[in-house]
């Protein structure tokens, strides 16, 4: 019963931490990576789909991204969604080419991702101690219901603040690495 806790709260907080890396990896930082662009919705056939399943995306420079439509009709409506985002982005058609240049950041706008990116980081921790909260809710349900002994519930306390402890600093370690991602020039 205590491991069945144990292993869905170990499971939920894999999972905050995953979201928090893909929610940090949409943070463009200068250099050109596809995943900038998975956020982008396009209007295609009267409903909103992921670019990705639209288009293949490649990085063809360090600064310039590479978009192939699979379908030539719809260019110019990938092309409307790239601009349109809050990317800041300028894609030229070149073709069934979309070429998307990446403006170098400034300090201003590094310092201003660095901020979203603390606050992200801030989210995920949260939803990991949330995990925390929820795993020793029922560890205490448990124990109410005279199930387990108080040893096992404060061992399984323990076990789950340990386990929280781990992925609090992979949060940690995946901000400090966007940071010196962002910081490099």
């Amino acid at each position: 019963m205590i491991n069945d806790i144990r292993k869905d709260a170990e499971i939920r907080m894999g999972k905050c931490v995953e979201a928090f890396e893909n929610n940090i990896n949409k943070i463009r930082t200068g250099r050109a990576q596809p995943s900038i662009l998975d956020g982008i919705q396009v209007e295609y056939y009267g409903s909103k789909t992921p670019l990705r399943q639209l288009a293949n995306v490649v990085v063809e420079d360090a600064r310039t991204l590479a978009v192939t439509v699979f379908d030539r009709s719809i260019s110019a409506a990938v092309e409307k969604a790239i601009m349109t985002s809050d990317l800041g982005l300028n894609p030229m058609s070149a073709g069934s080419t979309i070429r998307v240049p990446l403006p170098p950041l400034t300090e201003e706008r590094r310092k201003d991702f660095i901020k979203i990116v603390r606050g992200e980081a801030e989210q995920g921790r949260v939803s990991v101690r949330n995990v925390r909260r929820d795993a020793n809710d029922k560890v205490k349900a448990l124990l109410k219901d005279k199930e387990i002994s108080e040893d096992e519930d404060r061992r399984s306390q323990e076990d789950i603040q340990k386990m929280t402890d781990v992925f609090i600093k992979a949060v940690d370690k995946a901000l400090s690495d966007k940071e010196a991602e962002l910081l490099d020039f």
